[in-house]
């Protein structure tokens, strides 16, 4: 645990009881805090308080009377589209308003760290898609390389859950743009920006507070470092935003789109080939087309951005190689689950929004496609221009029709993902892969899009 420091003595609330409200209660605590929590769900308070957390409802009238912080879970909206009363009562009080993440770089550095030879480092990694396999690669390199690492925030534990760092550790932490937006403290060594489409445009507004949420990470404070997929006009403005001119070295340009010249520091993916310039000049190259943990050019991008990021820590490139050899990826991400009889079985139910499921369709031939869920704004335009070598789409969901008309592919309205499986296994043939991609979220039928891809796994697994 990260005990919370410089708010000893003080009453903090805590609004949403789920991991990070609890972790966030119980860290404040430690660190010499009074939490005060509250949550809507009577279960999530009776836990609280069976940990011995008071709970005391924070709409009350004069809640935040005595409260010196409010600390707000990342499913609670706090601006757009409307503020939560509580959050609203606070602002309207006086009291800032904080997440779990701003308290952990508050606390992160301790007066131990003036006896390491090398202090800790965290490097943060956020964007639309890939950040999950960004982070969770860039850990794996850490291992490779016989660096101490811990894997936080989305990804593995909550942040102030993890181990006080020791000499010369590394944490990597995934964060959402939930998190980025609301934190009152971000201050990474090594912050990455993979890449930036349409998601979560109702809680800010739009693309332009999307965006303004995710380069927070970059302008409280600035990173040493920092990675950016310049694939995108954000990512690019991002760039040149934190540039002092074309050889500062600070920034690291990522591409999976384009050769990237010029004399600054940069990393690219083309033909399968990763490479790595600085100067002007070549420095490294990775053949990536043979490692079975990074298929597609959406994995590419991720490789690029961890690579640079390792690269910003002083990784050797071999080091980083022989890490991806060895990366198995994750689950719901692209993931092979079978190859039976000459047909590939792949889980990406990871690919919530439309232009995530269009790079999995880009890194496949072939492809009898299940997809369709609680689809989000934006139409299936750019899904559409991906879908060349969609043989068949078999689609689920509670609005599965209506999902369907608007696809360009033939199509078969399944309604469950055990029709959908068994029709897909049916029609399939010798060099097809039957890929989930929902390109929409889960929760009209599952309460996560991880239980939809064990729920394909099954359906899978009890045919073959």
């Amino acid at each position: 645990m990260i005990p919370v420091r410089g708010l000893k003595g003080a009453k903090i609330a805590v609004l949403g009881l789920g991991r990070s409200g609890l972790s966030a209660a119980r860290a404040l605590d430690a660190g010499g805090a009074t939490p005060i929590c509250w949550d809507d769900n009577d279960a999530a308070r009776a836990k609280a308080e069976a940990e011995g957390f008071a709970c005391a409802d924070l709409k009350r009238a004069g809640a935040f009377d005595d409260i010196a912080r409010l600390i707000v879970s990342p499913g609670i909206p706090h601006l757009y589209p409307t503020p939560n009363p509580v959050v609203a009562a606070a602002l309207a009080a006086g009291v800032p308003v904080d997440n779990d993440i701003g308290l952990f770089f508050q606390s992160f550095a301790t007066p131990e760290w003036s006896s390491f030879d090398s202090p800790p480092r965290v490097i943060a990694v956020t964007g639309s898609n890939g950040k999950s396999t960004t982070s969770a690669l860039i850990h794996h390199i850490m291992d490779a390389a016989d660096r101490p690492a811990q894997l936080a925030g989305n990804i593995g534990r909550g942040v102030l859950d993890i181990d006080p760092p020791h000499n010369g550790e590394v944490v990597v932490l995934e964060l959402s743009s939930y998190q980025t937006d609301l934190a009152r403290s971000l201050t990474p060594d090594v912050a990455v920006f993979t890449n930036l489409s349409p998601d979560h445009l109702d809680r800010h507004a739009g693309m332009g507070g999307y965006f303004a949420a995710k380069r927070r990470l970059f302008a409280e404070g600035g990173p040493d470092r920092a990675v950016i997929g310049v694939d995108e006009d954000e990512g690019r403005f991002l760039a040149g935003q934190l540039v002092e001119g074309p050889t500062d070295d600070r920034v690291i340009r990522v591409s999976v789109a384009q050769k990237l010249t010029g004399p600054g520091w940069q990393v690219f993916a083309r033909k399968g080939f990763l490479s790595e310039y600085r100067k002007g000049r070549q420095v490294a190259s990775i053949d990536l087309r043979s490692i079975d943990g990074l298929p597609g050019a959406h994995n590419h991008q991720n490789a690029c951005a961890a690579y640079a990021a390792a690269r910003a820590l002083g990784i050797a490139p071999k080091v980083i190689e022989a890490a991806f050899k060895t990366f198995a990826g994750l689950p719901h991400r692209s993931q092979l689950i079978a190859d039976a009889n000459g047909v590939r079985f792949v889980n990406d139910s990871k690919a919530t929004n439309v232009d995530s499921a269009a790079k999995a369709l880009a890194a496949f031939d072939n492809i009898r496609w299940i997809c369709g869920g609680l689809q989000k704004e934006g139409g299936l335009d750019d899904v559409n221009a991906a879908s060349g070598a969609v043989k068949k789409a078999y689609v689920i969901g509670r609005e599965a029709a209506t999902f369907a008309m608007q696809l360009d592919v033939p199509t078969q309205v399944c309604g469950t993902m055990e029709v959908a499986v068994a029709a897909a296994m049916a029609e399939a043939e010798p060099g097809d892969v039957v890929l989930l991609a929902p390109a929409a979220a889960s929760f009209d039928q599952y309460d996560s899009f991880e239980r939809r891809g064990e729920d394909f796994i099954a359906q899978v697994q009890a045919r073959l």
